[in-house]
């Protein structure tokens, strides 16, 4: 018998949280979407941003959608962690991964349809784009004939958590480089960080009312996506309201991009915000 809540008041604690992280995680998407289709332009946007975030949320909907929705994989999910424990995704979760992937592909649309100008996806994107799909192609075979479905939607949130990682790296180090902060979004930023701690939180809340921490390491790639945004975040706040505070790109570094043809076709570009 599947697990249920001790504490009403710890369930709408619960629900609170994580539709407080949906909102603040998807409103985020929305600046990009306007600012674009105003400008019947993509330029400046960086390409490369968006076809590792698509990738990412496409993974993370795999595994949040198959583990909420799908019986063979809950029974496994229970086989391996006990019956008494609850499954760790809500419904929230599957909401923000399908509001992701969606606005995401919006986002590729625009950059198929509007003004490009010199700006393409880089090779090292697209290569890493393939050798995970590829990889993930190997593990559903590898699953399949003894269906470990459980095996293989981990294998899938491992990749997102990757993918989270590997696109917020670029941004803190070319903040350092640049020494300057000047024209990227704190505001996405900010609304990140709420997003993380609220995540963290709810499965916190679920822990402190099943008195057990098997969530956490049960669905070990939301622990990790939140402690990975949230010191990224951090990082980020630091770098804007401490290091950098006030500080813009000097106008010869400023020029020097513009001539510089590689800086127009850059993959992470410090002055374009990011969506989380």
């Amino acid at each position: 018998m599947a697990a249920s809540w001790n504490s009403t008041s710890l369930e709408i604690t619960y629900q609170v949280l994580g539709w407080t992280a949906f909102v603040s995680w998807s409103i985020s998407f929305y600046p990009q979407v306007i600012l674009n289709f105003r400008r019947k332009s993509v330029v400046g946007l960086n390409f490369d941003f968006v076809l590792l975030n698509l990738t990412k949320h496409s993974s993370y909907l795999i595994y949040n959608a198959t583990l909420y929705f799908s019986a063979a994989v809950q029974k496994q999910y229970h086989d391996k962690y006990g019956h008494g424990q609850m499954i760790p995704v809500a419904a929230n979760d599957v909401a923000f991964s399908i509001h992701a992937v969606l606005l995401t592909a919006v986002t590729l649309f625009q950059i198929a349809i509007y003004d490009r100008g010199t700006q393409k996806i880089s090779k090292v994107s697209i290569g890493i784009v393939s050798a995970v799909w590829l990889g993930a192609a190997v593990c559903f075979f590898i699953a399949l004939p003894s269906h470990t479905w459980l095996w293989l939607i981990s294998v899938f949130n491992l990749i997102q958590v990757s993918m989270t990682v590997i696109k917020y790296i670029p941004q803190a180090v070319m903040n350092f480089a640049r020494k300057s902060t000047d024209g990227f979004s704190i505001g996405n930023i900010l609304l990140d960080f709420l997003g993380g701690c609220a995540n963290y939180a709810q499965m916190a809340v679920q822990s402190i009312d099943q008195n057990s921490w098997v969530n956490f390491y049960g669905n070990i790639g939301k622990t990790l996506l939140s402690l990975v945004s949230i010191f990224f975040d951090l990082l980020f706040m630091f770098q804007h309201f401490v290091l950098y505070r006030s500080k813009e790109v000097p106008a010869s570094h400023e020029s020097k991009d513009k001539q510089d043809p590689l800086a127009k076709t850059s993959s992470f570009d410090p002055r374009q915000p990011e969506n989380v």
